[in-house]
C-alpha cells in the first residue's frame, strides 16, 4: 500500500481534505484556455525591445535616439533622461534605465515601442551610444580587495550595506568549543548561476489610458508589493495603478521583485499613449532574467566523541551582481538553516553581499537553502566518517525534536525529522557505506525550511473574502497567487470541506485587479497553503456560521444539530430533514431579512520580526525531511546516473496527495538540475549559453522513474487542517544527497555544483596523485 493510500485511510473522516482532488485550473491549462501574459492582446498594442550595454562596466557619455525615431513604425523611444524615476531593489540601488553608467552587460540603456517586434529590433540598431569603458570585476572575493574597481563609487566598497551576522555566543567562546571538540571538519563549497526556466517567460503588458490610469498585466508573484514599488518608482499615485495578474506559467522565485522591464513597458506606454507589450523570448529569459545567485560557503563543524554536534561556523559570500535584488537576501534563509538545522548549541554565521559586474541575481526555489544545505549535509557525512559512525545514526542522534528552541530563537513545534530519516533509510535499503559495491552509492541529506510564512515584512498575512451567489457558487476572493503549485486547489478544498459542498462549487478568484482583492505579501517561502489556507479557513468558518443559523431556522432544529455535507444542510438526529445548500442560500437571501452569505477574514501568522541581532521566530512552523539518493557513476566517463530517489517529508496533514506528490517530483527534478546539469556560463559577465541547446535542463531521461514521495508526521497545531508548506522542500536537499551518494560510490567528495563528469575526473585524478 502506498504512503498516499495509508494517508487516506488514516484520515478518511474528511470529505475532500486528504483526497487526490484534480487541480481546479487543470481544464483551462490542458485545453490551452488559460490566459498567460503572452496571451494578453489589446487594441493598438505596441511591442517593446530594450537596448542593453555591450560592456560590463562603462560610463555613458552620449545617447542619440534620433535614428530610431526615424524608423517607420516606431512610436516611442525612452531613455533615463525622459523621466525622473525612483530606483529598484531591496536597497534601491538599481535605476530602471541607466543614464550615466552601466554596471553589467545586461544593463538597460534605452527602449523602443513599435508596431511589431521586428521594427522595434531594427530601431535599436539605429540608437547610438558612446561609452567610456571602465575596469570590471567578476570574482566576489577579488571584488572585496583594496583597489578593486568600485561598482558604486559613492559607497567606497563593493560590500553591500547589508548585515547578515549572528553569533549564539561571543566569538571567542565559540572558538574554544572548536578547540576542545573531538572532531572538526571544514571546507569550501561553491554553487553556480542557475536560470529558473519556468515555462512562462518574464513579461508585462502596460496600458496608460487617456484618463491617466495605468493598468499592468503581469506574471509577478507579489502583486501587492509590485503595485507599491511601481508607484514609488514612477512617482504615481498607487490609486491610479491597476495590477492584474495573468495565469502564471511557473516562477520559482523569479517573480518576487519589480524589474526594469516592468517599468520600461510602463514608461513606453505613458509616452506612446498606447498599450505596450514586453515579453521575453526564451533566449532573452536565459540572458536577462535574474538567476539564482552563486554562493561561496566556507564552513566548519565540530562534534564531541559521542557524536553530538557542538558548533557550526559559516562564512558566506553572495554575488549580488551590480544591484541588490532578492537573491542576496537569501543570506537570511541560509542563516536560519545554519543556526537551526540539527541540534547544534554553538553557531556563528556571517554573510557578505558583494557587488560585481556579473548579472544581478534573484531568489529561486529554496531561497538559498539548497546552497547552504549542500555544505551542511556533506559535513554531516564527513563528521560521521571521522567519528566512525553510521551517517544515518549520526543524523538521528542530532535530529531536531518537537517543542524546542534553537540558538537563533526558532521555535520548533511539530517535527518528525527523526521519523523521516528512519523512513528514508528503510525505503532506500540502507545497509551501510559501500554496501552497493564499486561505482554505486547511496547518499542522505536532511532539510529544514520555513513552513508557516516568513516575517520579513511587518505584515506576513493574507486576506480572504467568501461570497455565495443565489445558485450555490462559492467565490473565494484571495490575495494569494497560485504560481503553478496547486495552491488554489488546496484553498478550494479547505472551503469545500468547511461548507460541505463539492470542490467544483468553489471558485478561487485571484485573477482580478489587486485593488479588488484583500492583501497578501506574495507567494514565496512555501507560504500559500499555510497562510492563505488559514485565511480561507477562517472565512469559511464564518460563512458556515451563517449557513448553519439559516438551516436551523428552516429545518426547525438547533444549530448544534445542523450538519453541512455533500451539498446539503441536514439534521444529524433526523437526516431526512434536509435542504439543498443552494436553496438554503436563496432562502437566506430572499426570506430571512435579505441576508447574503458573505464572510471576510485576515490571517497573520504568529511569527516574529527578527531583532537587530537576527534573533526571533521568523515562521509559524517549519518543515523537515530527509532525502535518500542512489547513484551509479560510470568509471570511464564519470557520468552520474541517478537511479532512485526517496524523498520523505514532514509537512503536517497532506491536504491533497496528488498535488503534494507532484510538488515533490518537480522539486527533485529542479534539485537534480542544480546538482548535475544546469549552469549559466559567463564570460566577462555575459551569458554565453543562452539557448536550451547548451543550457542543460534535466529531461525525462535524466530524472529517474523511481522517485518515491513519502509523507510522515502529525498535524501541525497552527496549520489549516494541520498542514504545513511544501513548495520548495523537494529541491532543498537534493544536491547534498547526490554529492554524498557520489562519495559513497567512488570516494571523492564534490564541493561545487554542477557536479559534471569533467569535475569528477579532476577530483579522481587529484585523489590518485
Amino acid at each position: 500500500m502506498s504512503a498516499a493510500q495509508l494517508l487516506l485511510e488514516r484520515r478518511a473522516e474528511y470529505s475532500v481534505i486528504g483526497k487526490p482532488v484534480p487541480k481546479v485550473d487543470g481544464d483551462l491549462k490542458v485545453t490551452g484556455a488559460a490566459r498567460y501574459v503572452d496571451d494578453v492582446k489589446l487594441p493598438n498594442m505596441l511591442y517593446a525591445k530594450v537596448l542593453r550595454s555591450p560592456y560590463p562596466h562603462a560610463r555613458i557619455k552620449r545617447i542619440d535616439v534620433s535614428g530610431a525615431l526615424r524608423v517607420p513604425g516606431v512610436v516611442a523611444v525612452v531613455t533615463a533622461h525622459d523621466f525622473k524615476l525612483g530606483r529598484l531593489g531591496i536597497l534601491q540601488d538599481h535605476p530602471p534605465l541607466k543614464g550615466d553608467k552601466v554596471r553589467s552587460v545586461r544593463d538597460e540603456v534605452a527602449a523602443v515601442a513599435a508596431v511589431d517586434e521586428e521594427t522595434a529590433e531594427r530601431a535599436l540598431e539605429e540608437i547610438t551610444v558612446e561609452y567610456e569603458e571602465l575596469p570590471a570585476v567578476f570574482d566576489p572575493i577579488e571584488a572585496m580587495k583594496d583597489g578593486a574597481p568600485l561598482i558604486h563609487e559613492e559607497l567606497g566598497t563593493n560590500v553591500a550595506p547589508v548585515n547578515f551576522t549572528f553569533h549564539s555566543h561571543p566569538p571567542e567562546e565559540i572558538e574554544r568549543v572548536f578547540e576542545r571538540a573531538r572532531a572538526v571538519v571544514e571546507g569550501e563549497f561553491r554553487t553556480q548561476y542557475m536560470n529558473a526556466s519556468p515555462l512562462g517567460t518574464m513579461g508585462v503588458v502596460a496600458h496608460y489610458d487617456p484618463a491617466g490610469y495605468l493598468t499592468v498585466y503581469t506574471n509577478t508573484q507579489a502583486p501587492f508589493l509590485y503595485r507599491r514599488d511601481l508607484a514609488r518608482v514612477l512617482g504615481m499615485d498607487p490609486m491610479r495603478i491597476r495590477v492584474v495578474q495573468t495565469e502564471i506559467g511557473g516562477s520559482f522565485g523569479r517573480g518576487m521583485d519589480l524589474y526594469p522591464p516592468d517599468v520600461i513597458a510602463c514608461l513606453l506606454s505613458i509616452k506612446a499613449r498606447a498599450p505596450v507589450r514586453l515579453v521575453y523570448t526564451r533566449q532573452e529569459e536565459l540572458m536577462y532574467a535574474p538567476p539564482r545567485q552563486p554562493v561561496i560557503v566556507r564552513m566548519r563543524t565540530a562534534a564531541d566523541r559521542d557524536g553530538r554536534l557542538l558548533a557550526r561556523e559559516a562564512r558566506v559570500f553572495l554575488d549580488a551582481g551590480p544591484y541588490v535584488s532578492w537573491g542576496p537576501y537569501d543570506g537570511r534563509v541560509m542563516m536560519v538553516t545554519t543556526t537551526s538545522m540539527y541540534n547544534v548549541p554553538y553557531v556563528s554565521y556571517d554573510a557578505k553581499v558583494i557587488y560585481t559586474n556579473n548579472p544581478y541575481t534573484g531568489t529561486q526555489r529554496g531561497a538559498g537553502n539548497p546552497q547552504i544545505t549542500f555544505a551542511i549535509e556533506q559535513q554531516m557525512d564527513e563528521l560521521a566518517e571521522e567519528l566512525g559512525m553510521d551517517p544515518v545514526e549520526f543524523r538521528l542522534l542530532n535530529a531536531n525534536r518537537p517543542n524546542t528552541v534553537t540558538p537563533q530563537g526558532i521555535r520548533i513545534t511539530s517535527c518528525a525529522m527523526a521519523e523521516a530519516i528512519r523512513r528514508a533509510a528503510e525505503l532506500i535499503g540502507w545497509r551501510g557505506r559501500g554496501s552497493l559495491g564499486p561505482n554505486r552509492g547511496i547518499g542522505f541529506a536532511c532539510y529544514f525550511h520555513v513552513g508557516g510564512g516568513a516575517r520579513i515584512y511587518r505584515s506576513d498575512g493574507c486576506g480572504a473574502v467568501i461570497v455565495a451567489d443565489d445558485f450555490g457558487q462559492i467565490a473565494l476572493i484571495t490575495g494569494s497567487t497560485d504560481i503553478g503549485t496547486g495552491s488554489d486547489t488546496a484553498l478550494a478544498q479547505i472551503v469545500a470541506e468547511v461548507l460541505g459542498v463539492p470542490v467544483s462549487w468553489v471558485r478561487v478568484v485571484n485573477d482580478v485587479d489587486v485593488s479588488l482583492r484583500p492583501w497578501d505579501v506574495g507567494t514565496h517561502a512555501s507560504r500559500a497553503t499555510f497562510v492563505a489556507g488559514n485565511a480561507a479557513l477562517m472565512a469559511a468558518r464564518e460563512a458556515r456560521r451563517v449557513l448553519v443559523k439559516g438551516a436551523a431556522d428552516v429545518l426547525g432544529v438547533s444549530e448544534d444539530d445542523v450538519e453541512l455535507r455533500d451539498g446539503y444542510a441536514f439534521s444529524r438526529s433526523d437526516p431526512s430533514r434536509r435542504i439543498e445548500i443552494p436553496k438554503l442560500i436563496r432562502r437566506i437571501h430572499f426570506r430571512e431579512r435579505g441576508n447574503v452569505v458573505l464572510a471576510t477574514a485576515f490571517y497573520d501568522p504568529p511569527n516574529e520580526m527578527q531583532d537587530e541581532r537576527w534573533y526571533g521566530n521568523i515562521s509559524a512552523t517549519y518543515t523537515f525531511g530527509c532525502q535518500a539518493v542512489q547513484v551509479r557513476v560510470d568509471p570511464e566517463t564519470m557520468q552520474v546516473f541517478v537511479e532512485r530517489v526517496v524523498s520523505v517529508h514532514d509537512i503536517g496533514r497532506v491536504l491533497n496527495p496528488l498535488t503534494a506528490e507532484g510538488q515533490v517530483h518537480g522539486g527533485v527534478a529542479m534539485g537534480l538540475g542544480l546538482s548535475l546539469y544546469e549552469e549559466l556560463v559567463l564570460e566577462r559577465g555575459a551569458v554565453v549559453n543562452s539557448t536550451l541547446m547548451d543550457y542543460l535542463l534535466p529531461t525525462a531521461l535524466e530524472v529517474p522513474p523511481d522517485v518515491q514521495a513519502v509523507f510522515v508526521g502529525e498535524d501541525d497545531p497552527e496549520g489549516p487542517f494541520g498542514a504545513k508548506g511544501l513548495g520548495e522542500t523537494g529541491t532543498v536537499p537534493t544536491a547534498a544527497a547526490v554529492a554524498n551518494a557520489i562519495y559513497d560510490a567512488i570516494g571523492v567528495r564534490p564541493r561545487r555544483t554542477p557536479i559534471t563528469p569533467e569535475y569528477l575526473w579532476r577530483l579522481k585524478r587529484e585523489k590518485e596523485k
